[in-house]
Order: C-alpha cells, then sequence, then structure tokens
C-alpha cells in the first residue's frame, strides 16, 4: 500500500504568481511524490492569460483588503474550516498577515509543521504585534528571513523569535534560467530601443519613492555633462512616474535618462547594460539586484541592511541611501574602468551569486526545513 502523501498549504496575502516568484520555487522544491500542495490567496485571483500556482490546487479566497484587515473574523473562520477540513500536515505561510492568522488558528488547528516567511523589515516594530508573536509562538514554528538582514531584524524584534526558531534562507534566482532568457547586449538594446554605442546605467523596479530613483536621477544629472555617451536607462513602471518625468525635465535629463516602463520577465534585457544601480531606500532581499548579477554586471546599491552584506560580499560598490552626490562617485568611478576592469567586477558579483543565491540551494533549504518540523526535530 503505498505511503499517503504530505499536505502542504502554501498561504500568501494576495495573488501575485510570477516566472521569479520564490513560492513557487517553494512549491518546485517539494516532490510531488511525496507531498500535496495546496496554494492559497486571500485576496485576488489571475485574470484571462494571467499565470497561475503549479500547485496541484490554487484556492483564492477573494477577500477584499478591508476583509483581512483588523479582527478580520469572516476570514479567519473560512480559513479555519478549511483546514480543518483538510487536514493539513504543514503549512507554509508569507508575510505578516498570513503568519499571524495561522498562528492564531493554530492554537485549535495544532498543524505540526509551520513556516512562517518574512521579506522584509517593519513588521513588527509595533510593540503590540511582537505581544501577540510571543503568545502565539509554539515549537511547531519556525520564522525565515529571506537575506541575514532580515533574520537579524526578526530575532532583534523582541517578538519570540530566536536563534533557535528562525533561520535565514536567502532569497534566490533560478540563474540557468535568468542566462537563458537574456538577450545578446546588441539584440537587448534593440528591443529597447537604446543605442548601441552608449555607457548604460540600468536599474529595474516599480516606479515608487522608496526605490530611491530620484536620487539616481539627480545622480547622474551630476556625471551627464562629463560623460555626454553615458545613459541612464529605467525599466518599470508605478505611481512615481510623473514626479520622475518633472525631475528629468528640470534635471536637463530629456532622452539621458528613459523611463521604459514595465516589462514582462525584465531580467531578458539585463544584458542592454553596463552596469547595474539598485538606489533602493527599503528593501527585504531585492530580486532585481540578483538579477543585475546573473548579467555579469558591476552592481551599485545603497547601504541599507539588506544590501549593504550582499554588496560587500560580491565586491559592489555602496552608496549612502538617498545621497545623490556619494551616488555620482560611483558612477564617475565605473565610467572610468576599462572594459577588462568592468568585465572583473561583472565576474566577480557573478560567481558570489552563484556561491550564495543559487535556487538549487534555496529548495533543499525549504525541504530540509520541512522535513526537520515534520520529523520533530525542535531543538528548543
Amino acid at each position: 500500500m503505498s505511503q499517503r502523501r504530505i499536505k502542504v498549504l502554501q498561504l500568501q496575502n494576495y495573488y501575485n504568481v510570477n516566472a521569479s516568484d520564490l513560492a513557487e520555487q517553494i512549491i518546485q522544491a517539494l516532490p510531488t511524490d511525496r507531498y500535496e500542495v495546496t496554494t492559497a490567496f486571500l485576496r485576488g485571483r489571475p485574470g484571462p492569460g494571467e499565470p497561475v500556482s503549479k500547485a496541484e490546487r490554487s484556492i483564492y479566497f477573494g477577500y477584499s483588503k478591508s476583509a483581512v484587515s483588523g479582527l478580520r473574523l469572516r476570514a479567519l473562520w473560512a480559513l479555519y474550516k478549511h483546514c480543518r477540513a483538510e487536514g493539513y500536515d504543514a503549512v507554509i505561510t508569507h508575510r505578516f498577515k498570513p503568519v499571524n492568522m495561522l498562528m492564531l488558528l493554530n492554537r485549535w488547528l495544532r498543524i505540526r509543521a509551520c513556516i512562517g516567511v518574512a521579506h522584509g523589515f517593519g513588521e513588527y516594530d509595533r510593540s503590540f504585534r511582537c505581544w501577540v508573536a510571543r503568545q502565539l509562538m509554539t515549537p511547531a514554528w519556525r520564522l525565515v528571513g529571506v537575506s541575514r538582514a532580515v533574520r537579524d531584524y526578526l530575532v532583534g524584534a523582541g517578538a519570540g523569535f530566536t536563534p533557535a526558531n528562525t533561520r535565514q534562507i536567502n532569497n534566490a534566482i533560478d540563474i540557468a534560467r535568468a542566462e537563458g532568457l537574456q538577450h545578446p547586449r546588441d539584440k537587448a538594446r534593440e528591443m529597447l530601443g537604446l543605442p548601441a554605442d552608449a555607457f548604460v546605467f540600468g536599474a529595474i523596479g516599480r516606479l515608487v519613492p522608496v526605490k530611491g530613483h530620484i536620487h539616481l536621477l539627480r545622480a547622474f544629472a551630476e556625471i551627464k555633462d562629463e560623460h555626454p555617451g553615458a545613459l541612464l536607462a529605467i525599466i518599470g513602471e508605478g505611481r512615481a512616474r510623473p514626479e520622475l518625468e518633472a525631475a528629468i525635465a528640470a534635471l536637463g535629463l530629456k532622452e539621458r535618462a528613459l523611463l521604459l516602463g514595465a516589462k514582462d520577465d525584465a531580467l531578458q534585457y539585463v544584458r542592454a547594460f553596463d552596469a547595474f544601480v539598485m538606489p533602493s531606500l527599503s528593501e527585504g532581499l531585492p530580486l532585481a539586484l540578483l538579477e543585475g548579477m546573473s548579467g555579469h554586471l558591476p552592481v551599485i546599491g545603497s547601504d541599507i541592511p539588506s544590501l549593504k552584506p550582499i554588496l560587500e560580499d560580491c565586491g559592489g560598490r555602496i552608496a549612502p541611501a538617498g545621497q545623490h552626490a556619494a551616488l555620482a562617485v560611483h558612477l564617475r568611478d565605473v565610467l572610468a574602468l576599462s572594459a577588462d576592469e568592468r568585465a572583473a567586477e561583472g565576474a566577480r558579483a557573478y560567481q558570489y551569486l552563484c556561491r550564495a543565491h543559487s535556487i538549487d540551494d534555496f529548495r533543499r533549504q525549504y525541504r530540509e526545513l520541512l522535513v526537520e518540523l515534520l520529523e520533530g526535530k525542535r531543538n528548543e
């Protein structure tokens, strides 16, 4: 008689399935002959033509934002009934709300293997949230920080997360897939409408204030006259576009700084750039930086906690967040490199990426953590 498969629920706040979705990579870490995975979203659902999860089953609870805020009793009751009916052996939850909801419900559900994934900072800045987490934390739980900085934040938050129950599993990308998608330099530039002979600083990210693009524009404005052949290209879309367009006009960057809009699988264009810049003011562990490294590019970023250790370890360049004059110094320095020196810097970044952020290691670590919890190796 065949052994019953282990039933796993992966719960997320809102639907956001895409090619680089790490929740999907966790699903792929769990062999289908041993695990039966259900993925569930509290909010949202795919529209026509949008991707769906690779899990055997997808559930869309369809709640509004307000329904999963505050006491969220209706959502809690529906989730409780679903989990009781299914009899899950394990749950993997992402971000604060799903983690908090399952921590509360597991007082009654008694699911024996529970993983909560924290993707950034600030979720446990409130003293009441920390108090609640301390009351709900049990040996069934492990918290995962997606970088060393996020793990350290969790352990230091005063929320009951300790070195014993909190892990670091670095976010990762499928490097082989990334390189397979990337177009050669000339082709990528043609597709983006960039001149073949320009030096291009590139950035990928939503156009929102926290990404720091305004500081990148100001930094580039400081060096544009010294290097008339240099361009700045930003792939992404968002609510900060009007502000950035106004800055481009005010700084005299028309036709020198290009807002290219959102692109599906933006990493396919990475080789259009000569250097990759991430001026963010706050991040969990930005996949865009890893995608820049996958293109064998020199990388420049801000000194925020999630970026600084990576940039130090990969030989990248670090500027104080929000300080455009310091960022301009790094832009100048990269422009001063020879082609061979830039290639060597990009090679170091790529080698670090392969050591620290490979998708195979990512999948293995989640699989091993789940097995540890299911087998009761708590070490508390």
